[in-house]
C-alpha cells in the first residue's frame, strides 16, 4: 500500500529515523541508539518508510542495513518546487518592505539629529 508522503512524513518518529539515515546506511539497532525509540518502535516505522518509498533495505548476510531512496525526497521536490515561486515572490516583497521601512526609520533619525 503507497500512502500519501506527507501522511508519512507527519509522523515525528519517522521524521527522526529519516533524519538519522540522513547519516548514510544503518543498521536497526544504530538508529535506535541514536533517536532512543524502542527496537519495535523503529521496525515499524522503518516499514512504512519502506512501503511509502522512502528507505530502501538490503540484506547483507544476517544483518539488514537502511538507507534512504532519494527518488521520492525528489518527488516531493518537484511538487513544492511549484509553489517556492510564491514563497519566494512573498519573501522578496517582505525584504522590499523591511527595506522601505528600514530606510524610512533612518531618514526620520537623520531629521531629529
Amino acid at each position: 500500500m503507497q500512502e500519501d508522503a506527507f501522511q508519512v512524513l507527519a509522523d515525528m518518529s519517522r521524521r527522526r529515523v529519516i533524519d538519522a539515515l540522513a547519516h548514510g546506511e544503518r543498521q536497526v539497532n544504530a538508529i535506535v541508539a541514536e533517536i532512543g525509540i524502542h527496537q519495535s518502535g523503529v521496525s515499524r516505522h522503518l516499514r512504512i518508510l519502506n512501503e511509502a518509498g522512502f528507505v530502501a533495505v538490503r540484506a547483507e548476510g544476517q544483518r539488514r542495513l537502511y538507507s534512504l531512496k532519494p527518488d521520492r525526497f525528489r518527488e516531493l521536490d518537484e511538487w513544492l518546487a511549484q509553489y517556492r515561486g510564491l514563497w519566494e515572490e512573498r519573501l522578496d516583497r517582505f525584504g522590499a518592505a523591511l527595506d522601505a521601512r528600514q530606510k524610512q526609520h533612518n531618514g526620520t533619525r537623520s531629521e531629529e539629529g
